[in-house]
């Protein structure tokens, strides 16, 4: 994964006055934090920030102040909720060949069995442990095939050498649902055979 580099500012002013003086000068705030060290709190440009946070885990190279440089990932980004810009960003801070906690995008290739299965997504992403400069983008699962009742867990995933499950082995990644006319079809006779019982 490439880094990307980012000039930021520490900042001094606190509260939601200087946050929104902050915004309308397009920039967000954010605070950088890890290691036992102090938070730091810093001004970041906002547009910069966001293409870089178009990349899920993206490994961001930061100028603080021109003086020092350090690397960090995304851990938290709070968005308005109606105009989607940036309002605030936690970052990690991470150093090479050092293990992180991360949650990657699960993405799916291949179709499914016919008869209108649908192909639900109970952890859309995989929490991993992998190298904070080597954290890989996505993982791609092969849904090819399989029908109602199949899924598919966290150990069935192959990952990338370096980097390790998370979370339970079992937990479940994606599932085939059956299709909700044929679960309709099903309950109208389960529905029938209570009546006759009666």
């Amino acid at each position: 994964m490439s880094e990307v580099k980012i000039s930021a500012e520490t900042r001094n002013e606190f509260g939601k006055g200087a946050a929104r003086r902050i915004r309308r000068d397009s920039k967000v705030p954010g605070v950088l934090y890890g290691h036992g060290s102090d938070p730091l709190h810093l001004t970041l440009p906002g547009h910069d920030l966001l293409l870089a946070l178009r990349t899920p885990n993206v490994l961001i190279a930061l100028d603080i102040d021109g003086k020092t440089n350090e690397l960090a990932i995304p851990k938290s980004v709070q968005r308005d909720p109606i105009k989607g810009f940036l309002e605030h960003v936690d970052l990690l801070l991470v150093k090479r060949g050092e293990k992180v906690t991360v949650e990657i995008p699960v993405h799916t290739e291949g179709e499914l069995a016919a008869g209108g299965n649908l192909l639900e997504h109970v952890l859309n992403a995989l929490p991993v442990e992998t190298e904070a400069t080597h954290i890989p983008e996505s993982v791609t699962v092969s849904v090819e095939g399989l029908e109602a009742g199949a899924s598919i867990l966290a150990k069935d995933i192959t990952l990338p050498k370096g980097t390790t499950l998370a979370v339970e082995e079992d937990a479940v990644v994606l599932q085939v649902l059956a299709s909700q006319a044929e679960e309709a079809a099903e309950g109208e006779e389960t529905e029938g055979e209570e009546v006759a019982e009666a």
